[in-house]
Parts: structure tokens; C-alpha cells; sequence
């Protein structure tokens, strides 16, 4: 019962976090025909997004491109090339995906129309290296590895790139940029949503400066002089609309609950901090109602980060439920779901994982400590081992993560 009320939750809630209907209303109706349209849509969602933008559009773009990641393609696009690119750390196609958008907005005039579809994942899938490409995959590597939120990454990454940080929307002057974004940091910063290649940066060098010498970065003279210099500060070419966020995500994963019988109950819409830490934290709140006389669901959206200890396989999401699983343990009709929103947790094929209150025992049968797998950042081999993983495939969408308590009486 609790892992079909699971798969129901993660697929009701994701369906509603489509970014078609969104693209589509901020596009819809607007004129274009003073002169040429180019499309360029990054990241995760980047295909479903040109997708929804070529249907509302009143005329086909005189060119296009969608930079997303491996397998993330829904297929075809008429008149636009797709091209699919390394993420979490950038790759070639990165680098000459970034290259070709670049050759497709050069020289643009100002009756010209950017309209630019950004979504999670484009800090590494649209890359055009200050630094030399290893440095730069190298520099992407040690940020994951060191437990560095979202927003200390794309300090750093905007700084070493001739994309991010407001250049895009300045290579693309002096035709207007329409950007539309789907938001997959929490309080929705627009310069840092994929290192906000089409706005302002509001970030500072010290920032940088700081960010670097915090984590302890291994980085060349060049890297640190690019961390010294200011980026775009200003830009009078953009139009930004936000189309969705995590806070849609939480309700419409809180309106699934209510649909199967639970009091959905929002912890946070802003959930940061260790992925350990947060599923200790969730499987606390569980323990403190088990004397509830109702089915109960309790819900945090948001995107932890993992500490690399070891070199196993999972994500941030897998590494929550695991964690959660060791503090209900033994606990009746009680679980813990933590889900991507993308349809991928880490370097893996799983969303994220799903436990119960029975999950702990049946790891120890097989002869798996939770603690072990934990200091190893293997959460994937363990939820597989007990039917834990969540997998959804690619969804389309991209707008952070969801953990739910469930509660059922």
C-alpha cells in the first residue's frame, strides 16, 4: 500500500509540473514579426520546453537549438537541432553545443528576437570554458565532491565561463532576449538558475574569492585572476518570466496526498542542508507521530547536498531515504520518499529512493549496514537491493526535489 501510494504521489505531482502550459502562457500571443526568431533552449527540460514554444509560436524560428542531457531528448524538432551534452559535469558537447548557439545568435540586430528556455542542468550542459576544458570538468568535480550548495557552484562557475553570469544575453545584443525560466534553485535567484547565462550577476568576486579558498579549490593562476574579474552587471536586452518552482512542486505532491487520504502537512519549501542530514531529520518527524489517529503526510521540498566520503553510486535523494530508513526502523505502515523532479538523482538511472519502516531489517538479511553504505555514498546498491529505488526515466521537468513522511492509519 505505501509504495503504491508512492509511485502515485512522485507521478501526480510531476505530471502537474510540466513546463508546457507555462512556456506556452508566457509566449502565447506575443508578436515576433519584426525580424528573425532564434530559439535556444538549455537544460533538463530543454526539449519539452522547445517543444511547448514551438507549438504557441506564430511562425517557425528561422533557427533553433536544444542543449540537454543524455536521454533527455523526446526526439525530433522541426527546424531545430538538438544536441545532448554531459551534466552534473560538463563534456565535448557542452563545449560545442555552447559553440554552435553562439554561431546562431552572432551578429544579430536589434529587431532580432533570443527567445531563451532555461531550465536546471544548464550550468553544465551550455559551457564555453575561460579555462582550459579538463580544468574546468576538473574544478566542476572537486565543487560536487565538497558538499558546495548550488549557489557557491555557480559563483564559481560563472566566472570561468563566456556564457554564464549575463554574457549569453550580451553576445546576443542587440536583439532582444525573451528569457523564460523554470526555476530550480530555491527562492528562485535568476542569476543563478543554471549560472544565469541571460541576467545580472549579483554575485561579487569576493564572493568568489571566498567561495574557492573556503572548499579548499585546486585551481590554475589563470582560474583565479577569472574569479577577480566582474561579470555583467547590467543588461538592457532582457525580458525574464519565471514559470515554475519548487513551491508548485510541494503542492502539487500535497494535493496527490490529500487525493489518497492523508493530511498533507509542508514542512518547508527550502529544505538545504546535507542529504543525511534531512532524512535524520524527516524520520524524527515521523517517530514523533506515531500516535496519530489519521494518515499523515508530512512534505519538504528543496535540494540538499551530499558529502563525498567514499566512492559509491547513488544521489542526494537516494542518500536521504537511506538515512531516514535507519530512524523509522521498525515503525508500522510508515515510509520516506525523496524524489528528483528531473527523473534523475546523481550519476544514476533512479529518481531517488523510497523506504519503510521495514527497510533496515531487510538490508541486514542480506548482510548491508546502513552505516557502511552511508560512509560510502552507495545509497543505489542498498535501495536496489531492497526494492528501493524510484525510477521514473527522464521527465521533462525540472524544479528541485520533494521527501514525503507518509503516515498511513
Amino acid at each position: 500500500m505505501l509504495r503504491a501510494d508512492c509511485d502515485v504521489i512522485v507521478k501526480s505531482a510531476i505530471r502537474r509540473v510540466q513546463p508546457g502550459s507555462a512556456v506556452q502562457r508566457a509566449l502565447s500571443g506575443r508578436n515576433f514579426n519584426t525580424g528573425r526568431i532564434i530559439l535556444v533552449s538549455v537544460g533538463k527540460a530543454g526539449w519539452s520546453m522547445a517543444k511547448a514554444a514551438l507549438e504557441c509560436l506564430p511562425r517557425r524560428p528561422d533557427a533553433g537549438i536544444v542543449i540537454t542531457k543524455y536521454d533527455h531528448s523526446g526526439g525530433a524538432l522541426d527546424g531545430v537541432e538538438i544536441w545532448e551534452a554531459g551534466h552534473p559535469v560538463p563534456d565535448e558537447n557542452s563545449f560545442a553545443a555552447a559553440r554552435r548557439a553562439l554561431e546562431l545568435t552572432d551578429a544579430l540586430r536589434a529587431e532580432d528576437t533570443v527567445i531563451f528556455l532555461l531550465s536546471g542542468g544548464g550550468s553544465a550542459l551550455f559551457e564555453q570554458p575561460l579555462v582550459a576544458e579538463d580544468e574546468l570538468k576538473d574544478i566542476t568535480g572537486q565543487l560536487l565532491a565538497s558538499g558546495a550548495d548550488i549557489v557557491e557552484m555557480n559563483t564559481i562557475r560563472k566566472r570561468l565561463s563566456g556564457v554564464k553570469g549575463g554574457r549569453f544575453a550580451q553576445h546576443c545584443a542587440p536583439a532582444k532576449v525573451v528569457s523564460v525560466v523554470l526555476s530550480d534553485i530555491i527562492g528562485d535567484p535568476l542569476d543563478m538558475i543554471a549560472s544565469g547565462p541571460a541576467y545580472p550577476d549579483g554575485s561579487t568576486c569576493e564572493e568568489a574569492l571566498s567561495i574557492a579558498k573556503k572548499y579548499g579549490l585546486r585551481l590554475s593562476e589563470k582560474a583565479w585572476e577569472l574569479l577577480g574579474e566582474e561579470t555583467p552587471r547590467e543588461l538592457n536586452n532582457v525580458e525574464t518570466m519565471i514559470t515554475g518552482s519548487v513551491r508548485e512542486l510541494c503542492s502539487a505532491a500535497a494535493e496527490a496526498c490529500r487525493e489518497l487520504g492523508y493530511e498533507p502537512i509542508m514542512l518547508s519549501d527550502c529544505l538545504t542542508c546535507q542529504a543525511k542530514e534531512a532524512g535524520s531529520f524527516l524520520a524524527s518527524v515521523a517517530r514523533s507521530h506515531q500516535d496519530t489517529e489519521k494518515s499523515l503526510a508530512f512534505l519538504a521540498g528543496g535540494e540538499t547536498v551530499v558529502y563525498l566520503t567514499g566512492h559509491g553510486k547513488g544521489g542526494r535523494n537516494q542518500e536521504l531515504a537511506l538515512s531516514a530508513a535507519e530512524g523509522i526502523a521498525g515503525l508500522k505502515e510508515t515510509a520516506v520518499l525523496s524524489v528528483g523532479s528531473d527523473g534523475t538523482d546523481g550519476p544514476t538511472d533512479a529518481a531517488g529512493g523510497f523506504v519503510t519502516g521495514e527497510t533496515r531489517s531487510h538490508l541486514e538479511q542480506k548482510g548491508i549496514r546502513i552505516h557502511d553504505i552511508l560512509q560510502d555514498n552507495d545509497a543505489y546498491r542498498a535501495l536496489e537491493a531492497c526494492g528501493g529505488l524510484i525510477v521514473t526515466g527522464a521527465t521533462g521537468t525540472n524544479v528541485n526535489d520533494i521527501a514525503v513522511v507518509l503516515i498511513r492509519r
